[in-house]
């Protein structure tokens, strides 16, 4: 069955409104994105939502799907006079139906890191027997691979974990760093994050990796005592961090804290630098994994 897609272009003023507008007038779901997304004046939001009105874009458009029967005509003119002082501007397109399941698994491949570790979507066949493979379902929480800041951490955890290693992935996610560190043969492995649903999809594809993996919420307060410390989140919660993850990583022990863009390097290295030596910095397409030692 064919569906009605209505794209609305405005401002940030009124966009959480008119997304709540749509719904209200029979919307199937509403998405909003930047008008300028991949364009040279792609504007660049990073932060935490915690507890503060949501941050949109100077020029935003939100998308409304909608089922084929619908008046779009009369959708648009309740828009019209419900904003009579936005200038509004409008495209529909027609969305054809399909296999959703299938056309968002064709968007994960399987990915290799260094040549000797393979993130395996649970859809795809193992490609190499030979290398370690980790079994992954891309689910609700956040890690796949195919992020540059993923990859980055990978690719440290490859050179770092070893038998006599008990590492921290503190802000698990889909718990990807975890079950690759494990399956690197690290001593002793803690998954922790702040997202029930991301533990819960850390447990499952434990399960799928046969990994004996302790997750931890951080709700529940824990005194870690890690040799490695691994922290793929965004560089807000890095800087709020620092000082219970300098006291979670053993002396002499190894951080790695990615999720940070280029620019924000100096900041972070200079809070951390408290109580960690820094070695060289890796980068991914404009990402960075900032690597520091414990005094």
């Amino acid at each position: 069955m064919p569906w009605t897609n209505l794209i609305v272009q405005t401002n940030k003023k009124n966009v959480d409104s008119i997304s709540d507008y749509l719904i209200k007038l029979g919307a199937i779901s509403t998405s909003i994105k930047d008008t300028n997304l991949n364009k040279n004046n792609e504007e660049l939001i990073f932060g935490e939502p915690y507890n503060q009105s949501q941050q949109y874009w100077e020029n935003n458009t939100v998308q409304a799907l909608f089922e084929k029967k619908i008046n779009i005509k009369l959708i648009k003119t309740s828009l019209k006079n419900k904003f009579y002082n936005e200038k509004l501007s409008f495209k529909i397109s027609v969305t054809q139906d399909q296999d959703w399941i299938k056309l968002t698994q064709s968007q994960f491949d399987p990915i290799n890191i260094d040549k000797k570790l393979w993130v395996i979507p649970t859809w795809h066949k193992v490609k190499d027997k030979k290398a370690i493979n980790l079994i992954l379902d891309p689910g609700l929480a956040f890690g796949t691979g195919s992020h540059p800041t993923t990859h980055l951490c990978l690719s440290w955890l490859i050179k770092n974990v070893n038998q006599n290693k008990i590492v921290l992935d503190y802000g698990c996610g889909s718990g990807i760093l975890s079950i690759a560190s494990k399956k690197l043969g690290a001593k002793k492995v803690f998954g922790v994050d702040i997202d029930d649903q991301a533990l819960l999809a850390s447990q499952e594809n434990a399960k799928k990796n046969n990994t004996e993996i302790f997750w931890h919420n951080t709700k529940n307060k824990k005194d870690y005592k890690a040799d490695l410390i691994v922290a793929n989140i965004l560089s807000n919660a890095l800087i709020i961090l620092a000082p219970m993850l300098a006291k979670y990583c053993k002396s002499q022990g190894k951080i790695a804290l990615s999720g940070i863009l280029k620019s924000q390097e100096k900041v972070i290295k200079k809070i951390y630098s408290k109580w960690f030596n820094f070695e060289p910095s890796q980068f991914k397409e404009g990402w960075v994994v900032i690597l520091g030692i414990k005094r």
